[in-house]
């Protein structure tokens, strides 16, 4: 019974649903939710560095609620996307309505959708690749299937990972390297690929082109139904989306950096390579994203197993209230950077 806790990610969806038919004050329900509820119930509640057994383990990953929490998640965000322009569109908002109501479905693209389609896109199983694409395309970020798989976990902590942030550099400075470089990595990741396949560059073949299709295709697909004045919405609520992963990114890695070998390559990933969560909410509702170093340590762990390590950094609150710390960068570099010196190389 304890681990339908994980029901609590549902909160997410459920509350933009809410934004959507009750709007008013309500458009701002999953903002409010995400960034003033679950980081006051992180402070509440203490957090938890238990592991499971062996024996524990085993039965987690052969049982499928796991998996089908996962698996319905793409669909709910497309309904509730779908719903979002249904709303923009035939319902007379106000300024604040709007905002309110792109901000907290952005939310729960980045939330529910990016996240899980990170989850997903490390495994090997064809159908739930295919998930996590799909919950990618709402965003705009498919690129993101490529270059976090074959580019940031092999060069994560070091300058060569555009979504490593470098201590002293605010998350604003971050957005715009970030976003830029793991684009322009995926397009060079997917090059290398086809090359050593022998095959085109400039074909289907290519991921980074079929990519750009279907998410032009989403774009056109959805101005021809609500009209082009969707436009600007949906394009809205893909850049909170994303915006929302790279903040994540931004926490995830501050400042730590892997040792340069002799040898001219980099040590290997550890666990002080990351910074962890184990505060309670945060780590429900991201669906174990928090315990990120063990993530690191085998991409294709499944998150209902992932491992507190006792040399993981960790972080001075669960990850919606970092986020938020992140944002107001003086007040970042203030708490950070005293806890980034025992990790420093």
């Amino acid at each position: 019974m304890k681990d339908l806790k994980y029901l609590l990610a549902y909160s997410i969806p459920l509350s933009a649903y809410f934004a959507l038919q009750w709007q008013g004050w309500w458009s701002w329900s999953t903002v409010i939710l995400a960034f003033g509820i679950f980081p006051v119930l992180d402070a509440l509640y203490p957090a938890s560095a238990e592991n499971y057994s062996d024996t524990e383990k085993k039965k987690r990953l052969s049982n499928r609620f796991f998996d089908l929490l996962l698996y319905i998640c793409a669909p709910i965000c497309f309904v509730l996307v779908f719903i979002y322009f249904q709303t923009i569109t035939n319902t007379s908002l106000s300024i604040n309505e709007t905002v309110g109501l792109t901000f907290s479905i952005g939310v729960v693209l980045g939330a529910l959708g990016i996240n899980v389609a990170h989850e997903l896109g490390h495994r090997s199983n064809k159908w739930e690749q295919f998930l996590a694409k799909a919950g990618l395309l709402p965003v705009f970020y498919q690129h993101f299937f490529i270059e976090h798989n074959r580019g940031h976990h092999r060069h994560v902590s070091t300058d060569h990972d555009p979504a490593t942030a470098r201590k002293n550099e605010s998350i604003y400075q971050f957005y715009f390297r970030s976003v830029i470089g793991q684009y322009l990595n995926a397009w060079k990741l997917e090059s290398e690929r086809l090359e050593k396949k022998g095959l085109k560059n400039l074909s289907w073949n290519n991921e980074m082109i079929r990519f750009s299709v279907y998410q032009l295709t989403y774009l056109i697909g959805v101005c021809w139904y609500f009209g082009i004045g969707i436009l600007p919405y949906a394009l809205g609520i893909g850049v909170v989306g994303f915006l929302l992963l790279e903040t994540i990114n931004y926490i995830e890695h501050y400042g730590l950096r892997r040792k340069m070998l002799e040898s001219g390559r980099y040590e290997r990933v550890m666990p002080r390579h990351s910074w962890n969560s184990d505060h309670e909410m945060g780590r429900i509702v991201l669906f174990e994203l928090t315990r990120h170093s063990d993530h690191h340590f085998l991409a294709s762990r499944k998150y209902q197993i992932l491992r507190h390590m006792d040399d993981s950094p960790q972080l001075p609150t669960g990850y919606p209230a970092s986020m938020l710390m992140a944002l107001v960068p003086p007040l970042w570099f203030r708490i950070m950077n005293p806890r980034l010196e025992k990790f420093a190389i």
